[in-house]
């Protein structure tokens, strides 16, 4: 796959989105094309996001929360997920519970991304880099997946509140489909921590801005994010790349070839939102 630049991920990105919103007028699909490359931005890609762009969700937002960017880096996110649960149980030494737990995990992130992609959300890459490290030990493995899956809360949590802002341009099922997802990455998270032996029901709220109280953790003592663009930068800060190598030693893992072996356990249910 060819590596993504500023030069070859705007054209695509805004290529998907003519694609997907061909009905539009000329003028909303460039305004989408902006807030794409605003992603790429916040990806490392662009530069950072400029500073005050951590806007309100108003009405008349312009900030980096809008719809577009969101799916998109939601979409990409799961990719992620579906990469690091199904290569995980391959190549560290679990328990049969914490196996079984990751590999079901696998098949959310998978349906996840199927979702978001059919409502319209386009991921920037499939091809991601993951450090070494991640795969080195399960205490890594699961300290990844608390971490990301925090993230993952978080990120929701922006689109809950996104989908739901008046005078939108989004339906109420879709703020509560995303609500749906952050409910799933909570129980990962919960289970993610109880196998490193710590207390997986520790939130009375699922966690939005606040800093993190858990110990141990990459992030501990961090805050939370009100731009949805920091969660790539996040992860990039831990060493993985989107499309590029990441600033820690790893390899790359292409979606196509790692989802067609995600394991696909016959009790995983509620496939489908409603």
């Amino acid at each position: 796959m060819e590596e993504i630049t500023p030069d070859t991920l705007v054209p695509t990105a805004g290529q998907a989105i003519d694609d997907v919103f061909a009905s539009e007028s000329a003028a909303t699909r460039r305004r989408f094309v902006a807030g794409a490359a605003g992603v790429i931005g916040g990806m490392g890609f662009l530069g950072a996001t400029a500073p005050g762009a951590l806007a309100t969700h108003g009405k008349n937002h312009q900030g980096p929360n809008t719809v577009e960017n969101i799916l998109a880096i939601a979409a990409t996110a799961e990719v992620l997920a579906t990469i690091v649960n199904t290569v995980g149980p391959e190549k560290v030494k679990l328990d049969a519970t914490t196996k079984r737990n990751i590999e079901a995990a696998a098949r959310h992130e998978i349906i996840h991304y199927n979702t978001l992609t059919s409502l319209g959300g386009k991921e920037l890459t499939k091809k991601i880099w993951i450090p070494n490290e991640v795969f080195s030990s399960q205490e890594n493995l699961l300290g990844t997946l608390a971490v990301g899956d925090q993230i993952f809360v978080n990120a929701y949590l922006i689109a809950v509140t996104v989908f739901a802002r008046p005078g939108g341009n989004t339906t109420a099922r879709l703020s509560r489909i995303a609500a749906e997802f952050m409910a799933v990455e909570s129980v990962h998270r919960a289970l993610a921590l109880q196998s490193l032996g710590k207390l997986g029901n520790d939130r009375v709220y699922a966690k939005f801005a606040q800093r993190e109280a858990v110990a141990g953790l990459a992030t501990t003592g961090a805050p939370g994010f009100y731009d949805i663009t920091e969660a790539p930068k996040i992860l990039a800060g831990a060493g993985f790349g989107f499309g590029a190598e990441g600033s820690k030693p790893g390899q790359f893992y292409e979606f196509d070839e790692v989802s067609k072996r995600t394991p696909d356990p016959a009790d995983v249910n509620t496939r489908s939102p409603l």
